[in-house]
């Protein structure tokens, strides 16, 4: 429980109920842990805390280029050098109340541990200061401690996620039924980056096979190969934070009857795992059915062959189901399942709601695979003939 002081000092800040809401779990967090405060530097957790702020300049990198410090009281500041900070103060935490303490960026590049040694003196209590990365030896790192504390989603979330998913399923949906034959595996990519980009959302992942890649590969970074009959298109659609994924398959004329029903039993799988995803079940129990599903519709040993998916938000994928995955469901948290058996696959978000699954990402005008989830329809995407 937090202190009346803490309380208050939250309430006072003109911060969204959001914000409000991330910064009293990490402030439980800090006070369960003993620790004096928390640092926050990589982008995932930096767009998480600040309800879709952004710290990333090179994206190449999990770090980014401004960090914030949490206190075990509640105050708050943003440690940045003196090339970034006017610009993360105005354009992306405008209204937060985070204090700034600037540097000169020489002393930054200088000393590997310069920032946990400037958040050092910013606390006031003799105990150890934690961090999401590594920053030498000066801090105990918290990532998977504080990557839990992402996983409830909260209302504005939820809003945001429905509406990413709502915009790439339909971004992705108008930009597959205008392809043509003919055009490569790279041309795809760029039209398919370019219909996201249409909507403000960046494509972090964006896989695309024609025809026979689609056997071969579980993960096809796209080639200059031309596409002629079936085309795959993955894409991982991030937005003010949270990302959403979702694949859909393309067939130029006459659907082949073996990838009909591929496709088909595929969504079977699909469903069993959906109807798995219930608070409580753990990442290990989710493959489980995963991989009875896969022997039911005889192919068994297919999940050996790709990872199933697992809980989605601010990182791709924030944890994968495997037989030893100890995490489990939480209700208002995103999942992504992308069960593949080959020449196929099937990928939606999806919320775990107290009513039950909510898909996210699917798509209008888009032939789809009714399946009953927990008393429920839900509609799988099928494979579309042009």
């Amino acid at each position: 429980m937090m202190s009346a002081e803490i309380s208050n000092l939250i309430d006072s800040n003109p911060m969204t109920r959001e914000s409000q809401e991330k910064l009293e779990r990490l402030i439980r967090l800090i006070n369960k842990e003993s620790l004096s405060g928390l640092l926050i530097h990589l982008q995932p957790n930096f767009a998480w805390l600040t309800a879709g702020g952004s710290n990333g300049v090179d994206s190449s990198r999990e770090s980014g280029v401004g960090t914030l410090l949490v206190r075990h009281d509640g105050r708050k500041f943003v440690l940045a050098n003196r090339i970034e900070m006017a610009r993360l103060l105005t354009e992306e935490l405008a209204g937060q109340d985070y204090e700034p303490i600037d540097f000169a960026w020489e002393d930054e590049r200088a000393n590997p541990q310069f920032v946990p040694e400037v958040a050092r003196k910013l606390v006031t209590e003799r105990l150890p200061l934690g961090s999401d990365s590594v920053f030498g030896t000066a801090t105990r790192v918290m990532e998977a401690a504080i990557s839990r504390a992402r996983y409830r989603l909260t209302d504005d979330e939820i809003d945001r996620f429905r509406s990413l998913g709502r915009d790439a399923g339909t971004a992705i949906g108008k930009m597959a039924h205008a392809l043509m034959p003919g055009i490569s595996e790279q041309d795809v990519a760029r039209r398919a980056v370019d219909a996201l980009a249409k909507v403000g959302a960046t494509s972090v992942v964006t896989l695309v096979a024609a025809d026979d890649r689609i056997k071969r590969y579980r993960h096809p970074v796209p080639t200059d190969l031309l596409w002629r009959k079936s085309l795959m298109i993955v894409v991982c659609a991030r937005r003010d934070g949270l990302i959403a994924s979702l694949s859909r398959i393309v067939c130029a004329g006459e659907i082949p009857d073996e990838l009909i029903q591929r496709t088909k039993l595929t969504a079977d799988v699909n469903a069993k795992v959906l109807a798995a995803t219930r608070p409580g079940m753990s990442g290990a129990e989710i493959f489980g059915v995963a991989a009875r599903a896969y022997s039911d519709a005889g192919f068994p040993g297919e999940q050996q062959l790709h990872h199933q998916g697992g809980a989605i938000g601010y990182r791709t994928r924030d944890w994968v189901a495997h037989p030893l995955c100890t995490e489990r469901v939480q209700e208002r948290q995103a999942f992504a399942w992308n069960p593949s058996i080959t020449g196929t696959k099937i990928e939606e978000t999806c919320l775990v709601l107290r009513e039950g699954i909510e898909m996210m990402t699917t798509t209008a005008n888009w032939p789809s695979i009714p399946v009953a989830v927990d008393g429920r329809t839900c509609l799988l995407p099928d494979v579309l003939s042009l």
